[in-house]
């Protein structure tokens, strides 16, 4: 997958830069101390393992760490994005300056191992609801400073985003619906004060929320923490209503033991937190080739 596939009105090839600009300031700062003791001029080959199997994400991050410190290495790949890479395989054999590739080592194992994981993790969820209409979706619950690249990484495992940010679509949450008087009354001021946004999504608790919301007009509607017969009613009332059916997600109580029976209740989508939070990185290391 290329970047630019995950969200084609953004700068990716700036959002890669800023994120590796900030990762090397925080690790090389001003200078590697250790890696000072090397000659200049020396050249090395390395190689990068994935000690445990794993969809392979974080390419555009792992090669602008590298090169942001040598320009001239080169880079061969030999899993693809998005790819399956097997225990102790060989992931990207590195040539260039020895001292770019000891500085740049640990900021491009940082973003690979974690960005693999979300995408493998994600892989894993899209494959547990494989055969149903569902899909997998991610949230707001990322790492400060990574949300972009978190969420590109779930598109390569296979997902979907949802909004990328509190400024870029509507989610109607319980508290919106008390302040504004009401599941009617707060959708009633959707147009009014964010035409720009590119959806509007309210969150439900109960069947006769989920009515009034369709009634008002919803067109995608959060079905949060209901059980299995109440969703299993929530997509027969929405399919049934007069309007045709809206979006239905299903948020709240969803893992590995229960997402397959909340997907085969009908519903469109299944917004999961832990794609983007509750990831184990992925064990990758650079090995440095005898002269």
């Amino acid at each position: 997958m290329n970047v630019s596939d995950a969200w084609p009105a953004t700068d990716w090839a700036a959002v890669v830069q800023a994120d590796v600009a900030r990762a090397l300031a925080e690790d090389v700062g001003s200078g590697d101390l250790t890696a000072a003791l090397i000659e200049p001029h020396r050249m090395a080959r390395a190689r990068v393992l994935a000690r445990e199997s794993a969809v392979i994400c974080g390419r555009p991050w792992v090669e602008a760490a590298i090169l942001a410190l040598d320009p001239q290495a080169r880079l061969h790949w030999h899993v693809a994005e998005g790819q399956h890479g097997q225990a102790n395989a060989v992931v990207l054999d590195i040539e260039g300056q020895a001292r770019a590739l000891l500085s740049a080592e640990r900021t491009a194992l940082n973003f690979l191992q974690t960005l693999s994981a979300v995408a493998t993790k994600t892989a894993h969820y899209v494959s547990l609801v494989a055969g149903t209409r569902a899909q997998i979706v991610d949230t707001r619950k990322t790492l400060p400073g990574l949300r972009l690249a978190q969420k590109y990484a779930v598109r390569v495992g296979g997902g979907h985003n949802h909004r990328m940010g509190l400024y870029d679509a509507v989610l109607i949450k319980e508290n919106h619906i008390a302040a504004a008087g009401g599941v009617t009354a707060v959708l009633q001021r959707v147009q009014a004060s964010a035409p720009q946004a590119r959806f509007v999504q309210i969150e439900v608790e109960t069947l006769a929320q989920l009515q009034e919301a369709l009634d008002a007009g919803a067109r995608m509607v959060l079905l949060d923490n209901m059980d299995l017969p109440t969703l299993r009613q929530a997509v027969q009332c929405n399919a049934a209503h007069p309007r045709g059916p809206a979006v239905l997600e299903i948020s709240g109580g969803v893992n590995e033991s229960t997402v397959r029976a909340l997907a085969e209740t009908g519903v469109d989508r299944i917004s999961i937190g832990a794609l983007t939070k509750d990831v184990k990185a992925v064990d990758f290391s650079m090995r440095f080739e005898a002269p």
